[in-house]
């Protein structure tokens, strides 16, 4: 008998088409109608509590003092303090790039958040202009690309072309700008502080100035090196990648240790970093200075020997328990060539599914300060809150790799502004949020929850009104923060009127930022343009767009 072949059954395959679909609703038999003809429509409506941070805290005013502007003030339509708020602001409410603001100048929302006094824009001196209360991209853009080097001259060096690139920052203010903030933000000085070291890659955008190739990366990079005490943002600054990850990390910290010990002089300061600033030059400075440290140490053979008892306890452990297991120990240890004496390495010996897992700290506590499990598990781990976790907020959620410029000078100074931005939101997290369900929230989802809230703009003769959307989804935080602001002495302006009650709606307003520059840019776009979603009438329901947008498309 031959061979038979049963055919198998063909898989049922869903076609949409062929299923018999109930009439969708017709919205009650109402008509739908789109228009553009809402007025000014914004979905940052919480604008207004950057505002009011920035009213008590005067943290961008402070920034903004940092910066020489030699432009002619007879001809200055948009003072220094309103572009460096633009720039801080918009980075806060999502807006990575400049070329958003050539949108965002049309916002009447964040022109009442910059304290404009025409927030419409109907009194610009030239009519193209008009109806834009903001500087656009091109303001913004000479603001980051003067030369550091200006000194007021009127022309271009070396030619008769005029210069238009006229204000010039103060690097070193800067730097001591985010100490002083960090020392304000106390009321009495701390027994004790400790100082995050940590470096990351900013991957580039093409041939710019500073361009090398990072082996660990794999890219072509920068490699920033940040300082925090906490959440606390204490130094960002911009470095090339050819280098150590510890490179200049003294000669940052010299100026840093030396203002806060100026201002607390009995303060206990303590280092810590991974294996990367586990250098010779940087432990005798600590040394010298009285500073404790705590740094990784990179595993070598001479290490692994020492522990190899603890190691072979951990793996019977495992073996018994099918469970990771650690065994920490301590020992003195010195290098062959590049340790000028010995000092106090913790180790832990552990063992886990994929094998063994030994680690390695040197320090400069005694045993009586610190144990070693508890030096390894409390102290030293806890870099994975802080500072990983807030450089994470300051690339991802305010932009900080956004370092696209030609100049490594002016994407220093973007990396300023992240910075800027990063701490008014961290001040709006410690004073506005504190023992709220958001205390520990980051910086993507305060703007999210706090920031993104459509509102509805109206400008009369004597008052400006805002109106909050009545559809968004978590008002408790919004208005338990702003309570929180009054009580400790921060009003609204009196010609602002806020209301609570809105017919706008922002759901068509926020949404997450994609991935890719181009989408993010493209969605913070759309995200600025609100949709009201009138009271249904009997026969149609009326949804009208922001004005403005209408008047762009």
């Amino acid at each position: 008998m031959g061979l038979v072949i049963t055919p198998l059954p063909a898989p049922r395959r869903f076609n949409p088409l062929g299923q018999s679909i109930e009439t969708a609703q017709n919205l009650g038999g109402r008509e739908l109608v789109w228009r553009f003809d809402g007025g000014d429509i914004s979905s940052d409506g919480g604008a207004l509590l950057l505002q009011k941070v920035e009213q008590r805290t005067a943290i961008v005013r402070r920034f903004a003092a940092c910066f020489e502007d030699y432009r002619n003030p007879q001809q200055v339509e948009h003072p220094l303090l309103d572009l460096v708020k633009q720039r801080v602001f918009g980075l806060a409410l999502g807006y990575e790039d400049l070329n958003d603001h050539d949108v965002l100048r049309q916002d009447p929302m964040l022109a009442v958040a910059l304290n404009k006094d025409d927030v419409k824009g109907q009194q610009r001196r030239r009519a193209q202009d008009r109806g834009m209360a903001l500087a656009g991209k091109s303001t913004l853009n000479r603001l980051e690309l003067t030369a550091p080097d200006y000194e007021g001259s009127a022309c271009q060096p070396g030619s008769d072309r005029p210069e238009t690139k006229k204000i010039v920052v103060d690097p070193e203010s800067v730097d001591a700008l985010l100490v002083d903030l960090f020392l304000e933000a106390h009321r009495t000085a701390p027994e004790r502080i400790v100082l995050d070291l940590d470096a990351t890659d900013d991957r580039l955008y093409g041939k710019q100035e500073g361009r090398f190739y990072h082996g660990y990366y794999k890219d072509y990079c920068y490699l920033p090196l940040y300082v925090f005490c906490g959440e606390f943002l204490l130094c960002a600054r911009l470095r090339r990648s050819n280098i150590d990850a510890s490179a200049d990390s003294v000669e940052e910290l010299e100026p840093l240790v030396a203002r806060i010990r100026q201002r607390w002089p009995a303060v206990e300061i303590w280092l810590r970093g991974d294996a990367g600033f586990c250098r010779e030059k940087l432990m005798v400075w600590c040394e010298k200075e009285g500073i404790q440290y705590i740094f990784g140490l990179a595993q070598n053979p001479r290490l692994k020997q020492q522990i190899e008892p603890e190691m072979a306890q951990a793996a019977a452990q495992y073996r018994q328990t099918q469970a990771p297991a650690r065994v920490f120990t301590e020992f003195l240890y010195s290098t062959k060539d590049t340790w000028a004496h010995e000092r106090r390495v913790v180790a832990k010996a552990e063992h886990l599914d994929k094998g063994a897992n030994p680690r390695f700290v040197v320090t400069s506590l005694s045993a009586g300060q610190a144990p070693a499990q508890e030096l390894y598990e409390k102290l030293y781990c806890a870099r994975g809150e802080c500072p990983e976790n807030r450089i994470k907020e300051q690339q991802l959620d305010l932009f900080a790799d956004r370092t696209s410029t030609g100049k490594m000078w002016s994407n220093q100074l973007r990396l300023y502004f992240s910075s800027m931005a990063y701490v008014v939101l961290q001040t709006v997290r410690r004073l506005g949020l504190r023992g709220t369900e958001m205390e520990k929230a980051q910086c993507g989802t305060i703007r999210q929850k706090l920031l993104k809230i459509g509102a509805h703009i109206r400008v009369s003769v004597r008052k400006v009104w805002v109106s909050l959307s009545e559809a968004y989804p978590t008002p408790s935080y919004s208005l338990g923060c702003w309570p929180t602001w009054s009580r400790t002495g921060f009003l609204l302006n009196p010609k602002l009127v806020l209301k609570g009650r809105s017919q706008a709606s922002a759901k068509l307003g926020r949404g997450s930022v994609p991935g890719s520059v181009t989408q993010r840019a493209r969605c913070a776009r759309i995200r600025s343009h609100g949709v009201t979603g009138r009271q249904p009438s009997p026969r149609r329901i009326l949804i009208s767009a922001s004005a403005w947008f209408g008047k762009r498309n």
